[in-house]
């Protein structure tokens, strides 16, 4: 995007990237996709570009707001649009409570007719979800999934973490990684599911990495994770929103500037950097 327009060509080819590269799911209108900056006719416009460019690749598409109309609104556009889910943090100015968090997903889930994924990012909502709170919510109707933030470091503690959490939803409801550097960690603990970041411009290593640990090949996974620490270290440094917008712009598949102002890309050392780090990992893309 610029700051007149959705570059609906290189969005579009962005997806049908990823169903040519056989990812079993595509998120649209995530972080990554600077939902929270778009209007409402321009993440109408985008949902429809996604499902038409994903093919029979199953499309899920964020729906956060601050407003519980404008959910509400934006669910039923993504539901149009052919959506197979629909994803929602909840968004805020004034900081909300436990009971305004739980009426957000009460009142969106009453009318969706799709699954919906829990988007716990205290990171950019500045909530945080308890274990209990999740465990009301999951019990709403068309609660399909939980993104959860990265897992500890330790394994134990890892396992630990999911185990708690699963204590207190439905096994119906899916557990998702994110915080791409704790994909591994976190699939290994448990989790069902990676949402991943860095696959939306690198599915084939995310891929791998995926279908390692399904496989029960965790040491596979790990070493995978490690080859991929390079870019780790650049998500850690800069957020992972600027790095991604750097490879998307090396690889050519999008045009520069292409995140919404007073959002800026990487400088050019940072750049670099990313050049060096994806030449470090050329074998696996």
């Amino acid at each position: 995007m610029n700051e007149t327009e959705i570059d609906e060509s290189a969005f579009s080819g962005i997806v049908s990237r990823l169903a040519d590269a056989g990812v079993e799911s595509i998120g649209a209108l995530g972080s990554t996709g600077s939902y929270a900056y778009l209007t409402r006719e321009e993440r109408k416009r985008v949902a429809q570009l996604a499902v038409a460019a994903a093919g029979t690749t199953p499309v899920m598409i964020g729906i956060g707001s601050l407003r519980t109309a404008h959910v509400r609104s934006l669910a039923e556009d993504a539901q149009d649009a052919g959506a197979a889910a629909v994803l929602l943090a909840p968004m805020s100015y004034q900081q909300l409570t436990a009971e305004e968090v739980f009426g957000l997903y009460e009142a969106v889930t009453r009318e969706l007719s799709v699954p919906l994924c829990v988007y716990d990012n205290p990171g950019t909502t500045h909530f945080t979800f308890t274990d209990e709170l999740h465990g009301r919510i999951a019990e709403l109707p068309k609660i399909g999934s939980i993104k959860i933030p990265g897992v500890p470091v330790d394994p134990a503690e890892a396992a630990g973490r999911v185990k708690s959490l699963r204590s207190h939803i439905p096994s119906t409801v899916t557990i998702g990684v994110s915080g791409d550097p704790f994909a591994a960690a976190g699939l290994d603990a448990g989790c069902d599911v990676w949402y991943s970041v860095l696959a939306g411009v690198l599915p084939k290593p995310c891929l791998a990495l995926a279908r390692a640990s399904r496989n029960d090949d965790q040491n596979t996974a790990t070493a995978l994770s490690n080859r991929l620490e390079p870019i780790w270290e650049l998500f850690r440094t800069h957020g992972s929103l600027r790095v991604v917008s750097a490879i998307a712009e090396h690889l050519g598949l999008v045009e520069s500037p292409n995140l919404p102002l007073p959002v800026r890309g990487l400088a050019e050392a940072a750049r670099s950097k990313v050049a060096s780090a994806l030449e470090q990992v050329h074998d696996l893309l």
